[in-house]
């Protein structure tokens, strides 16, 4: 269950930058809660997810989902410009949350 809870806390992970951005230094009051909900709600998946997994692994992967996903959301939602090598690198980033998870203990 706590990769389960540590997936959830990646995507609301992207949720809260996204709403972050759409906040607009949080002077818009609508994108600005959603953010703080997105992000309490991050944390809480977190929280419960270090219960089964290893600190350092449960954080390196709740990073690495947030980063990949929201330059995901930048390169589709927000016209962010993708090149080869961008690609590439966040191709590597997946590759290395997954390795995380195939050599972490169960």
């Amino acid at each position: 269950m706590g990769w389960t809870y540590l997936v959830l806390a990646g995507a609301f992970e992207i949720g809260f930058t996204t709403f972050l951005k759409l906040s607009a230094g949080f002077t818009r009051l609508g994108p600005s809660l959603y953010f703080l909900a997105f992000a309490a709600l991050s944390f809480w998946l977190l929280t419960r997810a270090v219960q089964t997994i290893p600190l350092g692994t449960a954080y390196a992967v709740w990073t690495g989902i947030g980063a990949f996903g929201t330059a995901v959301v930048g390169v589709t939602i927000f016209a962010e410009p993708m090149s080869l090598w961008r690609g590439i690198f966040l191709a590597t980033l997946i590759a290395s949350i997954v390795g995380l998870k195939l050599v972490s203990p169960d």
